[in-house]
């Protein structure tokens, strides 16, 4: 027996002859991370920090002038005055950061349910694209379409009509589904209201915006209007924009293009942005341009 076994030994005879059980060694206090604050069994729930508005939360300890940085705050969702602790984010900043993040992917990678397209009487269609991979990887292919797809559109649009109207789920379902209903309906009705008749809605998936190109080559619309989900930020998930093309063909150049951006309830409401697109048709069906043309 060696010296460190004999200590112990003798250690443990000591611990009995005084009645007591052993204490194990630790470096420092009990960590019970996971132990909840508190009685809990009343079945509360911790907050939800998506429900935070980004305007209102001021991390900084002790601030020089916290009145007025929460002004300047009040007027942007950008992540002003966080604060940290050492030289890192505050846990209330990584996991809203990381709350954020997941919400966009999930938008992503997420469909617009078909449910959702019928119940708003809009005609089912689909891109070359055959899966979300391909679509993500293959922007060529959310550009065009098959035969089958391409006389979806010619019958659902007619030929030569006024104003085609289309929603693509674009980069991000969740700013279809919260906004392109209503945004589509006040087109419908200001379109009406000026005495233009728009066309039946055609749902595209798997859509980029190139796609209104080939849908002007297909039935040769005068405008297309196309509202399609965009890459989603840390700011929202849910923001949606409106391509307005005059006379678009595969071939046209980006610049001729009028573009609505922002259409989300932080930014430009979808039944303001609705008005306004309607107003923008109208012109340019006056003025048979868009894009810089039309300034």
């Amino acid at each position: 027996m060696n010296e460190q076994e004999l200590r112990a030994l003798v250690e443990r005879m000591i611990v009995e002859l005084a009645g007591q059980a052993p204490t194990p060694q630790v470096k420092g206090a009990d960590y019970r991370p996971m132990e909840p604050e508190g009685n809990t069994e009343s079945g509360g729930c911790l907050e939800d920090i998506s429900q935070v508005d980004l305007r209102q939360q001021y991390l900084v300890k002790d601030p020089r002038n916290g009145p007025a940085f929460l002004d300047l705050k009040r007027r942007t969702p950008a992540r002003l005055g966080v604060g940290r602790a050492g030289a890192r984010y505050k846990t209330a900043t990584m996991l809203r950061m990381r709350c954020d993040h997941a919400a966009a992917q999930d938008s992503v990678f997420s469909h617009v349910p078909e449910e959702f397209v019928q119940k708003n009487g809009w005609t089912p269609s689909q891109t070359l694209c055959g899966d979300k991979d391909e679509y993500l990887t293959r922007p060529d292919k959310g550009r065009r379409f098959d035969e089958a797809n391409g006389a979806v559109v010619r019958q659902t649009l007619g030929q030569s009509p006024k104003v085609a109207l289309v929603v693509g789920d674009g980069l991000s379902s969740a700013a279809i589904e919260a906004n392109a209903p209503d945004c589509m309906q006040a087109i419908q009705n200001g379109l009406k209201s000026y005495g233009i008749q728009p066309s039946p809605v055609l749902f595209v998936q798997y859509c980029r915006v190139g796609a209104s190109d080939h849908i002007g080559d297909l039935t040769g619309a005068e405008v297309v209007c196309m509202l399609v989900g965009e890459r989603p930020g840390l700011v929202t998930a849910e923001s949606m924009s409106a391509y307005l093309t005059y006379k678009p063909h595969i071939g046209i150049p980006e610049s001729k293009r009028t573009v609505v951006s922002n259409i989300h309830r932080q930014g430009t409401t979808a039944v303001e942005a609705g008005a306004h697109i309607a107003e923008l048709i109208k012109t340019m069906l006056e003025k048979r341009a868009s894009g810089i043309d039309l300034h």
